[in-house]
């Protein structure tokens, strides 16, 4: 099962890593889930600054690095541990929108 990490770390808009305008969280009938849609935009906007997804395995060697590097509580982390770990069933291109739908079931 691929989860948002992998999503993250393998999915990019010309060529680059996927900017949080970008992504929206979504079920699998495309309503979205603006707790964990905002969870990943913070997620995007300040942790992801601090590093490189295409030189992390995993999300747990991410969260290490980010305790590692940054100033970040253990509270917030384990928020991030949580939504890189989500399983992810499907993606849904929205061109239209300008959005990528990252599906889980909720």
């Amino acid at each position: 099962m691929r989860t948002i990490f992998d999503v993250l770390k393998h999915v990019s808009i010309n060529h680059q890593e996927v900017e949080s305008p970008q992504v929206v969280v979504t079920d699998e009938a495309g309503k979205p889930n603006g707790l964990l849609t905002d969870l990943l935009h913070d997620l995007i906007n300040n942790a992801l600054l601090f590093v490189t997804l295409a030189d992390l395995a995993s999300a747990d060697e991410l969260i290490a690095r980010l305790e590692t590097h940054t100033p970040l509580p253990a509270d917030v982390l384990a928020e991030y541990q949580k939504i890189l770990s989500e399983p992810c069933y499907g993606l849904n291109f929205a061109p239209q929108k300008g959005k990528i739908e990252l599906i889980v079931h909720r």
